[in-house]
């Protein structure tokens, strides 16, 4: 519902689009000389806004120009003019349009003076005010379409679209204008979605209140995309009850992002969030600062209300747009639920400083350097959020949490990549994002999980370990690490709590089997067997309807996280708690089918297990950790290495092919090299290789898939070994390097190699330089 800017880069451009627009249109803004019927025109701008005015007199319209005598121009056409001169042009630019777009407040002036009668800033206000307005001044601003536009530029498009045709020619008609403004509020109050996101009000926000904001800024990318779920699931009864268990969003407040700017501002901190300082340093001077004292009785009410820990999510302007997604960048805080409210509330409002912090942390600016964004247009708005899960003694975790994914670029036997795909494991869903190993599986095809189809699998590669929330308040102190107060614990600490029944199954040494379910002694398997083989609970017709609805709503694929409890209070059926939704970039259609037709000796690399889509020809470096070096307990050393690396390639604008065994950002060094996103950022292809000695499960990109995607970064599994694809690395030690050390080398090729990957048949290669592009047959 946000408006939309529509670039016109010649002449022609702008009348397609105004023809195509003109009955949607907030306001023109034109410059005075560019391109008309292929040369450059140095009236071309106001032969465009002449015409704009001859088919509506009262469309807003702003002129720049650096030439001052096109002022007369603009006068003439009752436009607005703005000097390309001046120095504050942006500032005159944005009064101009909030003066007359139809954003900011809405002014009731008296059309003869000039003078304001009655300033607007809502609907409600509108409402309350709409029989004292002057007729004179109703008039006025009804006949030129001033109130539907400003309805329009607040979305509120079904009141626009009933006032907007309603062509109003004399005084006579207003007593009905006026009746129909009143008539029109009603009814949209009446129809509008249940799914809004109200302002929260301490003595409204009870049990049965689900989503409400504090602040009048952006929800930013994650309260979107909760506000977006929170209305789907009330537009899709399906989720009301899928096989008795509801689907739902947890309680949630969210934090706008005035509250960041009045916080950042009022406490001066902007000099040192944007300095070279250690982000513990940062952290330390966030943690001093003052948040606004109103909040602290509304954070209390909430308190009451929710009665659980709360997590302390970013919520950033830019995190989960759909091109540069920022998931993963800042920090989650989760605090326990204490007896004590004021300690709770220290520790929240610690926990929100902290998240702020996490804005200017090195990561995150690196990251906003890879992304051509400036840090300081970052904003920032929190979800205070019910942390889904049951409380053990002294911890507290849901059943399971998981990440799903609507397309599948790895499927198995006869999956389909759109049957989507399901990272799950028990406990808090951290446990996933950090690299641990989690249960994946397609929603269609629950009886068939890679992990448990051999003994020697599921015994290898299944959930060992969790993470849940230490509900001891202890003293611990606020930490750049968002996971300081988190217990990584052993599934057998489960097993003691007594919540595994329906997600485990028992190995039995002596008969060398797994029995599918609990059963007393042997060691506990997470292959929530008895949920996916057995559906003792409906999981994966809960995710495959989230992942399919979820796409058709959104319109392209998705991303979803998610979480839930088996069994809710009083032995009642549980409950999935829809936690995020991402857009994943739609791909585009292959070149060439006949990807991994070129022979070995011709390419560099060779996957049969590669991410992403498309052709790839600028890009000259390989980075790669040597092999004849490689030294599993010096991976930490080495991340170290590429982040210094990678730095230089973002600076340059330049970008590289990273190839190093293990899987690429575990957070378990011993799997692999632990690097983070913005650590390799301007990698264009990442390639996971298997050694000999080294031989680690493919993390398949995982880690970084939502960066992958919206990228269009590849992401290779090469396991020579197993005669799964082809690494010529003596080829690449043969040439000169540009860089070497201990570890790593760095080759640069006189013309740029040629990366290909054929996403539906998950193949991909690079050629050597010179080999030319396989033909589009």
């Amino acid at each position: 519902g946000r408006p939309k800017v529509m670039l016109a880069r010649t002449y022609e451009e702008a009348m397609q689009i105004y023809e195509k627009y003109s009955g949607n249109m907030l306001g023109i803004v034109s410059d005075v000389s560019f391109v008309r019927a292929g040369e450059k025109d140095k009236k071309a701008g106001i032969k465009f806004c002449t015409y704009v005015r001859s088919c509506d007199p009262y469309l807003p319209l702003i002129i720049e120009s650096s030439e001052r005598e096109n002022q007369k121009e603009a006068i003439k056409l009752n436009a607005s003019f703005l000097d390309k001169n001046s120095k504050k042009l942006p500032v005159d630019l944005r009064k101009t349009i909030l003066k007359n777009f139809g954003f900011g407040d809405f002014t009731f002036i008296n059309p003869n003076t000039g003078e304001p009668i009655v300033t607007i800033k809502n609907l409600k206000d509108l409402q309350d005010n709409i029989d004292i307005i002057p007729d004179d001044s109703l008039y006025y601003h009804a006949s030129r379409n001033h109130i539907s536009r400003w309805l329009y530029s607040r979305a509120i498009f079904p009141m626009a679209e009933a006032l907007q045709p309603r062509q109003i020619t004399d005084l006579s008609e207003i007593s009905e204008i006026r009746k129909l403004i009143f008539d029109a509020i009603v009814q949209y109050r009446k129809m509008k979605n249940r799914g809004v996101v109200a302002i929260f009000k301490r003595d409204r926000f009870d049990k049965y209140s689900n989503f409400a904001r504090i602040g009048n800024g952006s929800l930013g990318g994650k309260g979107r995309g909760l506000a977006f779920i929170d209305a789907m699931i009330k537009r899709n009864p399906t989720f009301d009850n899928i096989e008795g268990v509801n689907v739902t969003v947890p309680k949630t407040v969210v934090l706008c992002t005035d509250i960041f700017d009045t916080f950042m501002e009022s406490n001066n901190l902007y000099q040192i969030a944007l300095s070279d300082i250690y982000d513990e340093e940062i952290l330390e001077h966030f943690l001093k600062a003052k948040l606004p004292e109103e909040l602290k009785p509304d954070f209390l009410a909430f308190f009451d209300v929710v009665g659980k820990p709360i997590a302390v999510r970013s919520s950033s302007l830019l995190e989960d747009s759909h091109y540069q997604p920022f998931a993963g960048i800042y920090s989650t805080y989760m605090i326990p639920s204490l007896d004590d409210k004021n300690e709770m509330l220290r520790l929240l409002l610690d926990a929100i400083k902290a998240v702020y912090a996490s804005v200017f942390y090195a990561d995150s600016k690196a990251y906003m350097a890879a992304t051509s964004n400036v840090i300081d247009q970052e904003k920032m708005a929190i979800i205070l959020q019910e942390v889904v899960g049951t409380q053990y003694n002294d911890r507290y975790y849901p059943s399971f949490a998981g990440v799903g994914r609507s397309i599948n670029y790895y499927p198995i036997n006869d999956e389909k990549a759109e049957d989507g795909v399901v990272d799950l494991a028990i406990g808090l869903g951290k446990y996933i994002v950090d690299g641990g190993r989690s249960l994946r599986f397609s929603p269609r095809h629950p009886n068939k999980v890679l992990q448990t189809s051999t003994l020697d699998l599921a015994l290898r590669d299944t959930q060992t370990r969790f993470y849940a929330l230490d509900m001891n308040r202890g003293e611990k102190p606020f930490s750049i690490d968002d996971g300081f107060n988190l217990l990584k614990l052993s599934v057998r600490d489960a097993e003691k709590d007594n919540s595994l029944r329906l997600m485990v199954s028992t190995y039995d040494p002596v008969d060398q089997m797994i029995r599918d379910g609990y059963y007393d002694g042997g060691r506990k398997v997470v292959t929530f067997a008895n949920i996916l083989q057995h559906k003792a609970f409906p999981l994966a017709s809960i995710l495959d309807s989230m992942l399919t609805i979820g796409s058709r709503e959104m319109g392209r694929p998705v991303e979803i996280e998610f979480a839930g409890n088996l069994v809710g209070p009083g032995n009642t059926p549980g409950t999935v708690y829809w936690l995020q939704i991402r857009p994943i970039v739609d791909m585009k259609e292959m070149l060439s089918d006949e990807v991994m037709d070129l022979p070995d000796e011709r390419t560099i690399l060779k996957s049969n297990t590669a991410l992403g889509h498309g052709v790839m020809d600028n890009v000259s470096h390989i980075v790669y950790v040597k092999s004849s070096s490689f030294k599993s307990s010096n991976n930490v050393n080495i991340a170290r290495e590429i982040e210094k690396i990678n730095r230089i390639f973002t600076e340059r604008e330049e970008n590289y092919i990273l190839v190093g065994p293990g899987r690429w950002g575990s957070s378990d060094s011993s799997l692999g090299i632990p690097v983070k996103w913005p650590h390799i950022s301007s990698a264009r292809l990442i390639v996971e290789s298997a050694l000999d000695n080294y031989r680690i499960e493919p993390s398949q990109g995982t880690h970084f898939f939502q960066n992958l995607t919206s990228f269009g970064v590849g992401y290779f599994t090469v396991n020579t070994f197993a005669d799964d694809g082809y690494y010529d690395e003596s080829y690449l030690n043969e040439l000169p390097a540009v860089y070497e050390s201990e570890s790593l080398r760095i080759v640069k090729f006189d013309a740029p190699v040629l990366i290909e990957i054929n996403g539906r048949k998950g193949k991909g290669l690079v050629t050597k330089p010179g080999v030319e592009q396989i033909e589009n047959k």
